[in-house]
């Protein structure tokens, strides 16, 4: 991951799955757990049926972290040594096993995607959930030992990521026991566009400076300048989510016939608090609709 690629790569894949996360929880919202896709098949269409209940988040999780793990272990000349051969014997390649930690972790994470979706009887939001704030339990404290060498504008690259994953594992958290605000999900989404568009402007930063020169550590006008960079991520974020937010309520509002005839008798559901925090969620026939079912409540009788 010490590489422009190795930023770029796994940065790319988080502002992705932010965009995901934000179109979901928008449709979830706005369309009330409609089904949108006009693609989408119900359960009895034969054998393409199955195709619209496998995980495909989880797969892309898998797929991704094992790219990773293979690239991470190709820019080693050799491979990853654990320890060297000296006496007394030492720690090789800290940061490079740090990183392949981590994105262990992140192919962990979709095959728990992929189990508690197509392998289990049922569907278990609460492992699903707890997984994820696990992995990023364990994300913070890598990130946190990871700048332990690094100084000036590296240091404080990566000091802007750790802020974004500590607010990302404050929300996941909190989303254990409040799973169904609104709010949270929206912020979820937004802080994974952080964390990805941070991670692919640190590849720039770090490793290919837009200017062609590499930047000063001892500049503090640099140092200065990342902060200012990290708050333009923020502004351009925050209105890209705002941005899906807005096409959706704008499609809904002006072009589904369907909403102006069952609109004034659905609530919104952040609205609605009753029924249990967790429950097992059925198999569905699409997967971005069971991912909308992570956000309604159980509607009352």
């Amino acid at each position: 991951m010490g590489t422009f690629v190795g930023h770029v790569y796994p940065g790319l894949f988080l502002f992705s799955y932010g965009l995901y996360q934000a179109i979901v929880v928008s449709k979830a919202v706005i369309f009330n757990d409609s089904c949108l896709n006009p693609s989408c098949l119900p359960r009895n269409k034969g054998r393409w049926a199955k195709l619209w209940e496998i995980s495909y988040r989880g797969l892309l999780k898998i797929v991704t972290g094992s790219i990773l793990i293979a690239y991470e272990n190709s820019c080693i000349k050799g491979g990853l040594v654990l320890m060297n051969r000296e006496l007394p014997p030492r720690f090789m390649l800290p940061k490079e096993w740090q990183h392949l930690t981590m994105f262990i972790l992140l192919t962990l994470n979709g095959c728990v995607d992929v189990t508690s979706k197509n392998l289990l009887p049922q569907r278990c939001v609460l492992l699903e959930k707890g997984a994820l704030v696990l992995i990023f339990y364990v994300l913070l404290m890598l990130l946190v030992s990871h700048v332990q060498d690094s100084t000036g504008v590296e240091l404080q690259v990566h000091s802007l990521l750790i802020l974004v994953v500590f607010l990302l594992m404050l929300v996941l958290t909190v989303e254990l026991w409040t799973p169904n605000a609104f709010h949270l999900s929206m912020t979820e989404a937004f802080l994974f566009l952080m964390m990805g568009s941070w991670l692919m402007q640190a590849g720039f930063i770090l490793y290919r400076p837009v200017t062609g020169y590499p930047w000063q550590d001892d500049d503090i006008s640099d140092i200065m300048f990342v902060t200012t960079f990290f708050c333009w991520h923020v502004m351009i974020n925050a209105l890209c989510l705002l941005g899906i937010y807005g096409v959706f309520s704008f499609w809904h509002h002006c072009y589904s016939p369907r909403s102006k005839l069952t609109g004034s008798k659905k609530a919104p559901y952040y609205a609605n608090t009753e029924g249990p925090i967790y429950h097992l969620l059925p198999e569905v026939e699409q997967s971005e609709k069971d991912d909308q079912a992570l956000l309604l409540p159980e509607s009352s009788p």
